[in-house]
């Protein structure tokens, strides 16, 4: 299950890089001959056309050609990035992320390096799978937005991934909590609350956090210290106090009063 990603700053770049080539390129550059020798123009003018046609994946292979043909052309450096995006539109995500971090790896200080962090962060942000799966690529878009989000703060690609970091976290506990409630069905308790406690620990601003602290409720009082299960539930009261997870975690701590009474001396 992916994330929704609108891809209106996705396509923000176009403007930007895919400016006309009409004084360039010869009138045969809507042919596609991408192993044929030609000049930049017409390479790079068959290449965006094939972009405006939804062509993607032709697309790319052309843009590509323009940067095997003409290495050392300005043209190559714009293609190369172009490339990249039309990967990343082909859903060729593997692509998309090797073509990205070429141009970086070339071009690290060129002004556009802040939308090739972007399209590596979008494309691994594109493959999060379902909270049941490996959560491997989840944590490498948490990585590459915020590699983005370091680098260059005040962009607008910036903004745009902080709100997708926030999205990436909320999944990322979501496996946690996934884990944690496995073990306590199996009556693994010690092993639950250390998924519950990573959860409240460190994914505190995600929506998981009511329901781990409930969690560590419940577990605490099946490991015999009511009082840790008193102070999840306290915390539970402080910060969510009108939730249903709060209600469930009051009427526990009310049902096992006696032996919370007992533990509130030991506590201090």
């Amino acid at each position: 299950m992916r994330i929704p990603l609108p891809r209106a700053l996705a396509f923000a770049l176009i403007p930007v890089l895919a400016f006309s080539v009409a004084g360039c390129a010869k009138r045969n550059s809507g042919r596609d001959l991408p192993y044929v020798a030609r000049d930049v123009g017409t390479l790079y003018s068959a290449a965006k056309q094939r972009l405006d046609q939804h062509q993607y994946k032709l697309a790319a292979a052309l843009f590509d050609e323009v940067e095997r043909q003409h290495p050392y052309s300005v043209w190559a450096r714009r293609a190369q990035l172009m490339g990249a995006f039309s990967y990343y539109l082909n859903q060729d995500y593997a692509q998309a992320i090797a073509s990205a971090q070429r141009f970086l790896a070339v071009h690290p200080g060129n002004r556009d390096a802040p939308y090739a962090y972007y399209l590596i962060g979008l494309s691994y942000y594109e493959q999060i799978s379902d909270v049941t799966r490996d959560q491997k690529i989840t944590q490498q878009a948490l990585d590459s937005l915020g590699e983005l989000t370091r680098r260059y703060p005040n962009t607008k690609y910036s903004a745009d991934a902080r709100l997708k970091m926030d999205l990436v976290r909320d999944h990322l506990a979501g496996k946690e909590m996934e884990i944690g409630r496995f073990y306590e069905t199996r009556g693994q308790w010690l092993a639950a609350v250390i998924r519950f406690r990573a959860v409240v620990e460190n994914y505190q601003m995600t929506t998981h956090v009511p329901e781990a602290l409930m969690r560590l409720t419940e577990c605490y009082l099946e490991l015999g210290v009511p009082g840790e299960a008193q102070k999840s539930a306290a915390v539970l009261g402080a910060n969510y106090p009108g939730t249903d997870w709060y209600q469930h975690a009051y009427e526990l701590i009310q049902k096992n009063q006696d032996k919370v009474t007992k533990a509130t001396p030991a506590a201090h």
